[in-house]
């Protein structure tokens, strides 16, 4: 969500700007040292690291806005999102890798901002190194904990994200289900909606909406910064310069930068990366290995998983790309529950012999866990294929009813979380009835990434 500020570098120099544009721009950057006096640390991998870093800073903020968006609250002083964006040698491609802010991490030896007391290397949750060390702290922490060495840092308040987003027009995110939290007053029903600055806070702060608490932030967090390079990648901003430098001035007019992230830096990488749109942008999740990681002093933290983790970020250091690369594909229709997620057992209810073996082939596509042995239904004569399912799956029933538009539901009490299909005869005159379907986090804390644009509104 806080990549807003890294657009900036993406789209800086694209629209004809020239330097002394950006160089006006720099003069309202504050500027930190968070490499200060660092030692051992990684080396240095091909293309650019940022250290993107949003704070829950809110002192600029109206009475007014601060009550309408329930932003009263006393601010913790710390990390209200970390993310690491890799952009690629070649600045053909930029890696957001988003770090969990109760990530269990361990924080170097160092010395207090506040009460000058010296610390050993200590356990924390990653959010927390923020207010022990500022942004140095932070940097050696994420640096410890990733192996990956950071060229730059950028950090934004809650402040400049709004101004940012009410700057371009407001941005257009798509729900396809309610989303209601009474922490942050977000109230959206189904269907596509254009969010101006508030209403956008809101909804990349929200984190009661379901049992995915932080992990379904970070799915909402990157499901916008896509939608938002869209938005800023098709609207035209990157060709009037005065709206370019409206933008870029936002963005960069409040954020604190590292002292080496000048105008030269911004013009080059923006020159280098002039066509970018949101399928040059891919998204992911550290993989968590357990949650609820209970640590004395802390509490529940999360825990990474080391093996899948330690793949993640030697993929960033070797400037690999995290998504697979795809043909070009029908677009897929977002569900609530995921494919991958959903057990299926296919069998075949007519009288022809491998229908049922398509079906499961066809299924296991489009990312349904199939048992890959389809069987012989009762009934050999269904003249539409029917799915049944226990009723306490019916969330994950209605994944599989999209991708079998005009399918039969049955519901079949106690039957569990196995879902049925029995092909039928429509299956069988059309094969290319099953649709694609795919959630917004298929893998849901595993080691998967997604491109901008497969998140974005169709």
């Amino acid at each position: 969500m806080r990549m807003a500020t890294t657009l900036s570098v993406v789209v800086l120099g694209a629209g004809g700007i020239g330097h002394a544009v950006l160089t006006g721009v720099e003069s309202g950057i504050e500027r930190v040292d968070p490499f200060r006096d660092m030692k051992n640390r990684p080396e240095g991998s091909h293309g650019t690291n940022i250290l993107l870093v949003g704070t829950d800073g809110r002192d600029r903020i109206t009475k007014a806005e601060k009550k309408k968006y329930r932003l009263g609250g006393a601010p913790c002083h710390c990390t209200d999102t970390i993310m690491i964006v890799h952009l690629s040698e070649d600045n053909g491609r930029a890696s957001i890798v988003s770090l969990p802010r109760d990530s269990y991490a361990e924080a170097p030896e160092h010395k207090d901002e506040s009460s000058g007391e010296h610390h050993r290397m200590h356990p924390v949750k990653i959010n927390a190194a923020y207010a022990e060390g500022g942004p140095q702290l932070t940097v050696r922490t994420v640096e410890h904990m990733t192996k990956v060495k950071i060229d730059h840092y950028l950090e934004v308040d809650f402040t400049t994200f709004m101004k940012t987003v009410d700057v371009v027009g407001g941005v257009e995110i798509c729900t396809v289900r309610p989303l209601k939290d009474s922490y942050t007053g977000l109230d959206l029903p189904i269907g596509t909606h254009r969010l101006n600055g508030g209403a956008a806070l809101q909804y990349v702060r929200s984190r009661h909406i379901d049992g995915a608490a932080d992990l379904g932030r970070m799915q909402r967090q990157q499901r916008f910064l896509a939608a938002f390079i869209a938005k800023a990648s098709s609207s035209g901003i990157l060709l009037n310069p005065v709206k370019f430098q409206q933008v870029t001035g936002t963005l960069l007019g409040s954020v604190r930068a590292d002292k080496g992230f000048g105008s030269q830096e911004m013009l080059a990488l923006g020159r280098a990366m002039k066509g970018f749109s949101p399928a040059s942008s891919e998204f992911t999740s550290v993989p968590i290995g357990k949650m609820g990681y209970s640590v004395e002093g802390i509490g529940s933290t999360i825990k990474w998983d080391p093996v899948k983790s330690e793949k993640l970020f030697r993929a960033l250091r070797e400037d690999k790309p995290l998504a697979p690369r795809r043909a070009k594909k029908p677009k897929a229709t977002i569900v609530d529950v995921a494919p991958q997620q959903i057990r299926v057992q296919v069998y075949n209810g007519t009288p022809t012999v491998g229908v049922g073996k398509s079906l499961d082939k066809a299924l296991r596509g489009t990312g349904f866990r199939t048992t890959g042995m389809p069987a012989v239904a009762p009934r050999r004569n269904l003249a539409r294929t029917l799915v049944t399912y226990d009723p306490r799956w019916d969330r994950s029933a209605k994944s599989l009813r999209t991708a079998l538009p005009g399918c039969e539901m049955r519901a079949v009490r106690g039957q569990g979380g196995l879902l049925k299909v029995s092909a039928g005869a429509d299956f069988k005159a059309n094969p290319q009835l099953v649709k694609k379907v795919m959630a917004e986090d298929p893998y849901q804390g595993g080691f998967g990434a997604v491109t901008g644009d497969q998140v974005v509104c169709p």
